[in-house]
């Protein structure tokens, strides 16, 4: 299934996925235990990624990036899933920050940072998430006021990826609280040497260990007002295009899990030998597996239609959530059914189906939950009276 024929893949891409896993899989073998006791990518990887030109594969090549298309920076991503990297701490260095700049930043933005993200010197995060503010972006509570000259940012963040190691956060917060979601404005906070910024926590996980989550502080961080991205107000738009990006980079990495499961339990259960003869000799782990065949090679389809689509430029937000939601939830039930045929193996971190069954589980919360994304589908559906 990995060798599947997919419409859309070039040479080119082909060349950059096999560059790609080329480092991946050395900087893993070499580094991937003491990234997960750490629990964040240091940054010898993010220098490495930049170094090979891994990072920012659709920022515009005037601004250091790869000059490409999301797609090369899902074949990147997708990559990650084959080494078993958790794929939002890049996703967000790669796509989700660098893109809220190419989009609304001004010339001086996209100069200074562009380039340093792409190259790995400078890590980006967004901090939109709060307590009581996950899906629901509107009940924001941080604030930022204008001072003269300076915005003055007061607030805290959770579950914010690369959280604890950037050097860049775009921050979401209220400029005008009376406004709702049409009050959102989001700033570009230089956490380097920055009063009133801290770390308050990095969160341990049940999966995802390599890439950092992390509680953060604002409290009266001092920004010059042209750290606003765009104009005030206009936050609340600039989330919703962004998180139609990340939607769809969840389905491709779904896919990619669905398709690495598959893969990874069909080798063990020819391999493997019980009661004196291979597994797959047994009728029950042939319909088993040939059900999550199946069901991968439908998710391919589906997902190969949408990037299809991406490419012609008309995938719309809510097929985008379509195939987050019904991805994401596959991806869940592949692993955990391919995990039981490792049996106990299969349980232990010794083996990748294990990361592949814990990092899928977050996949069906960020990005809006699925949830969400069915409410979304469903809106779409409601004839209008």
């Amino acid at each position: 299934m990995a060798n599947a024929v997919r419409p859309w893949m070039t040479p080119e891409l082909t060349t950059l996925g096999e560059r790609s896993a080329d480092l991946l899989s050395a900087q893993t073998a070499a580094h991937g235990e003491r990234w997960r006791k750490q629990k964040y990518l240091d940054r010898g990887f993010w220098r490495a990624a930049g170094a090979q030109r891994l990072l920012c594969r659709s920022v515009p090549a005037e601004y250091g990036g790869g000059g490409g298309t999301l797609v090369e920076d899902l074949v990147v991503l997708s990559s990650l899933v084959d080494v078993g990297i958790a794929v939002p701490t890049v996703q967000v260095q790669s796509v989700i920050a660098p893109h809220f700049l190419v989009d609304h930043g001004s010339e001086e933005h996209k100069h200074r940072w562009l380039p340093e993200m792409a190259a790995g010197r400078v890590v980006g995060a967004l901090a939109m998430t709060e307590a009581e503010a996950g899906s629901d972006a509107r009940a924001l509570t941080t604030r930022a006021v204008r001072e003269g000259d300076e915005y003055v940012i007061t607030g805290a963040k959770t579950f914010i990826t690369n959280g604890s190691i950037a050097d860049l956060v775009i921050v979401a917060a209220l400029t005008d609280p009376a406004a709702g979601r049409d009050g959102i404005s989001l700033f570009l906070v230089d956490t380097r040497d920055c009063a009133g910024f801290t770390v308050t926590r990095v969160i341990g996980k049940v999966g995802q260990h390599e890439a950092d989550l992390a509680e953060l502080a604002f409290d009266g961080v001092r920004v010059p007002a042209d750290c606003l991205l765009g104009a005030e107000g206009s936050g609340w738009g600039m989330l919703m295009r962004q998180l139609a990006t990340e939607r769809l980079v969840i389905a491709a990495t779904a896919t990619a899990a669905i398709e690495r499961s598959v893969e990874l339990t069909t080798r063990h259960v020819n391999e493997r030998i019980a009661f004196g003869r291979p597994l797959i000799a047994n009728q029950h782990i042939r319909i088993e597996l040939a059900e999550c065949a199946t069901e991968a090679a439908v998710a391919r389809a589906f997902l190969d239609s949408c990037v299809s689509r991406l490419l012609d430029g008309n995938l719309d937000d809510t097929t985008v959530a379509m195939a987050k939601w019904w991805l994401s939830d596959l991806e869940g039930r592949i692993t955990d059914r391919c995990l039981q045929l490792f049996g106990g193996y299969g349980y232990t971190t010794d083996y990748p189906i294990a990361t592949l069954y814990t990092n899928a589980r977050a996949q069906r919360i960020y990005g809006g939950t699925n949830e969400i994304m069915k409410e979304t589908v469903g809106r779409s559906l409601t004839a209008r009276r």
